[in-house]
């Protein structure tokens, strides 16, 4: 059984940056997918970013590009997502995933296998 714990979330103002981080136990992850999403209050589900099981393809939601990067340290088992110039309406419970195939489709949550529990941020204006 895999275990996601995220980290890194709280409160920042507008245009800071934070760093999240999903630290992997139980098996390696180096051959898994590895995305980010976030849930706002009242809203679906949204798709962040992801990352191929080497770290050698990323993938981005448009509203992040250039603001948010994804990466991995596959030797510690951990993916990272690193927030830039962050704004009001980036404020959300973020999650990370594995998915242990791929080929996938990684901006589709139903893409994953293993979810955390989420850290919040929160950006103020």
């Amino acid at each position: 059984q895999v275990q996601l714990v995220e980290s890194g979330g709280g409160l920042v103002q507008a245009g800071g940056s934070l760093r999240l981080s999903c630290a992997a136990s139980g098996r390696t992850l180096r051959s898994y997918a590895m995305g980010w999403f976030r849930q706002a209050p009242g809203k679906e589900r949204e798709f962040v970013a992801a990352i191929n099981w080497s770290g050698g393809s990323t993938y981005y939601a448009d509203s992040v590009k250039g603001r948010f990067t994804i990466s991995r340290d596959n030797a510690k088992n951990t993916s990272y997502l690193q927030m830039n110039s962050l704004k009001p309406e980036d404020t959300a419970v973020y999650s990370c995933a594995a998915a242990r195939y791929s080929g996938i489709v990684y901006a589709l949550p139903a893409s994953y296998d293993y979810w955390g529990q989420g850290t919040q941020v929160t950006v103020s204006s």
